[in-house]
């Protein structure tokens, strides 16, 4: 069989943490390893009735958007070694059952669970899905602790491997892009107990489970054989290291729904904090430097973010996706002086047209605004504010016009901004003239993006408050609503800003403005 090269490159999904032989027991006990969850939603509809939308599960929904095959036929590994090399379906999902030799019920003497064997496993996975399929490299998607095994064979096994060159660089040869769902990419931090709960768990390694602490971290993320590169700081799970995996090419999903998974699983979220899915604080779950969204989901349960609409559309934006979009808020100005204790925070959401659910979510309610920093001098502009990251794909199939039945040949997203402001007194929050949960501005940009084969695409921007209707039904006027006109000479990428309305230029500045750019996304000849 042929690769068709069509981006449909072979899914590995690698789960989380299972905990101890029980819980080792209950995952092998699922042939999916916690893939095929779904989950049911609740909204009200037009007749104040509840309405329901059910998710069938990421791995059914790539079978059913994307044409993938689950070839689970008794051992899979034993099944692919039958095969004859290239024989294989390349768009196919494979579950890295790494747990198997570590379960009770099916081993008469388990060993103690080791991320190192697991990623190793994993490395030998991929090269074995590779052979057999014929594609040059593979996806893979992991869900916490297994975004960490991910990692290990990308940071440690591949660059220790001979047969690779022994270089950091050689993950790309094997992978082609990650997708993390609520991985502790720097740890497991508890707010609770000045450090003594994490210094417990790494000196006793209860279950495995100092694999979430900074030592052990550096252990499995840090090459053996290979010498080790100068460091000024100390180490960081939270960077990859130069010349290893391109940062581009992971994704971290950010959940931020602490108070779900403890009513599904009976753990407190005051271990870890409010600000967290649950388990794994905000700040811990994004490796530095790389695309991500946050949505407010758990790190598991019945809102858990493996088992949503929201994590599923992020990650096949990311695998598929050939263009990648970018909304930044730049030329800022803030008001007062850099000895003003005034903090502002921005809130920002997306929603994409035809899908359920917002795609990304950063509010005060979820305990994740922006915080807007002030520059250091009164004279400079504040540094561009990322507002919002996503993936389109031109060959995607638009959905119909409601109204016309027509093919629709835009791409409508809408991004929600609502500015807020803290006033503090001697480092002291001041609630004197303190208006709660009131915003000093807020609009919605509706943002049309309209591609053209062999040119840059047709981009309209709008705000919602200048619209004087439902924004469902403003189509651009080609003789009234010009496209923006594209800033960016280089080919292959375009940029447009839309200035702020006048009530946000007045906080933020004259020139102050949502810039969007749209970049074609290299795709290591697939």
């Amino acid at each position: 069989m042929t690769y068709p090269g069509d981006g449909r490159l072979p899914v590995v999904y690698v789960r989380g943490y299972a905990g101890g032989p029980s819980g080792i027991d209950t995952a092998v006990d699922d042939p999916f390893y916690g893939f095929n969850e779904g989950s049911v939603q609740v909204r009200v509809d037009g007749a104040d009735r509840p309405s329901f939308h059910q998710f069938e599960s990421p791995l059914l929904r790539l079978m059913i958007d994307h044409d993938y095959e689950l070839l689970v036929r008794g051992d899979q590994q034993a099944y692919l070694r039958d095969q004859e090399p290239g024989s294989v379906p390349a768009a196919t999902i494979w579950v890295h059952r790494f747990y198997d030799i570590y379960a009770p019920k099916l081993t008469k003497d388990p060993n103690t669970f080791s991320l190192e064997a697991a990623a190793q496993s994993l490395f030998e996975l991929v090269k074995l899905v590779r052979r057999q399929t014929g594609a040059p490299r593979v996806f893979l998607v992991a869900h916490s602790m297994g975004g960490l095994v991910v990692r290990s064979m990308l940071q440690r096994f591949v660059p220790d491997d001979d047969e690779l060159g022994g270089t950091r660089d050689a993950a790309t040869d094997l992978v082609d892009r990650v997708f993390t769902y609520a991985t502790p990419h720097g740890g497991i931090e508890f707010a609770i107990g000045f450090g003594l709960l994490e210094r417990l768990r790494d000196a006793t390694g209860l279950n495995g489970a100092d694999i979430f602490g900074p030592e052990r971290m550096e252990e499995f993320l840090t090459p053996q054989r290979l010498p080790a590169p100068p460091r000024a700081a100390p180490f960081d799970a939270t960077v990859i290291p130069e010349g290893s995996f391109p940062h581009e090419r992971l994704f971290c999903l950010v959940g931020t729904n602490a108070t779900d998974y403890t009513v599904a699983h009976g753990l407190s979220a005051r271990a870890v904090g409010p600000r967290s899915d649950g388990l794994v604080q905000i700040d811990n779950a994004y490796v530095k430097d790389t695309p991500r969204a946050f949505v407010h989901r758990s790190h598991s349960g019945r809102f858990g973010i493996v088992n949503s609409e929201e994590g599923y559309q992020n990650l096949r934006r990311f695998l598929f996706g050939d263009l990648e979009v970018r909304a930044d808020l730049t030329d800022l100005r803030l008001p007062g002086s850099p000895a003003d204790e005034t903090t502002w925070q921005l809130e920002a959401a997306m929603s994409i047209r035809g899908l359920p659910v917002v795609l990304h979510e950063q509010s005060t309610a979820h305990l994740c605004p922006i915080q807007i920093e002030r520059p250091a001098r009164e004279d400079d502009a504040a540094t561009p504010v990322p507002l919002v990251r996503t993936y389109l794909s031109s060959a995607a199939t638009r959905p119909p016009d409601p109204r016309t039945g027509a093919k629709m040949e835009t791409m409508r997203h809408v991004l929600r901004l609502r500015l807020l402001s803290l006033r503090t007194k001697g480092g002291l929050m001041s609630f004197l003239d303190h208006l709660e949960q009131t915003e000093d501005w807020a609009d919605v940009l509706v943002v049309d993006i309209r591609l053209q084969p062999g040119a840059a695409p047709a981009t309209w921007g709008v705000w919602g408050s200048t619209l004087g209707g439902a924004i469902r039904d403003w189509v651009p006027d080609p003789e009234r609503d010009a496209p923006l006109v594209d800033e960016d000479p280089h080919p292959g990428s375009w940029t447009v800003r839309v200035p702020l309305p006048a009530a946000a230029r007045a906080l933020l500045g004259d020139a102050a403005a949502v810039t969007i750019s749209v970049t074609g996304r290299a795709t290591l000849d697939r």
